[in-house]
């Protein structure tokens, strides 16, 4: 059986306003051609880290170098402009490390060192052949409180 190799990942463009930092990420799943799921190599520098964000699919994270965490939150209270979110769970992150975070749960994750970059695989379990994986951003505090999608 032969055994294709790649140059992994082309440089994807990615929003900014999903981040709180540099972040730049490869899209491994357009060069495997893979299906039923997306598959990024994500680089946060600097402390950086994702903003306030769910899924509609399950999500498995493997870390590849840095120190890093994933935090869990809780929607508590719906207000017009904004809701309450109460932090649940951190798990720091290591090379090595692998989390499942299932659909719909509101979370963050990405670096926790300034002077140390910080970078995972994400594979992005789409939910079914007829959707596509979405995600839902918001603005936050990391506290207390996020509003509006970003």
């Amino acid at each position: 059986m032969k055994s294709n190799i790649y140059t992994l990942g082309n440089r994807r463009k990615i929003n900014p306003d999903w981040f709180t930092g540099p972040v730049h990420m490869k899209d491994i799943s357009s060069t495997i051609s893979s299906k039923g799921h997306d598959i990024y190599h994500v680089y946060f520098k600097n402390g950086a880290k994702t903003k306030l964000h769910a899924h509609n699919g399950d999500q498995i994270l493997i870390v590849t170098s840095g120190k890093g965490s994933l935090e869990l939150f809780k929607k508590l209270q719906n207000k017009k402009s904004h809701f309450t979110i109460k932090k649940t769970q951190t798990t720091p992150l290591v090379p090595g490390d692998m989390v499942f975070i299932p659909k719909k749960t509101l979370h963050t994750h990405g670096s926790t060192s300034k002077k140390q970059a910080f970078s995972h695989i994400a594979l992005n379990i789409i939910p079914s052949r007829s959707t596509k994986y979405q995600t839902t951003w918001y603005d936050s505090n990391f506290k207390n409180q996020a509003s509006g999608i970003v």
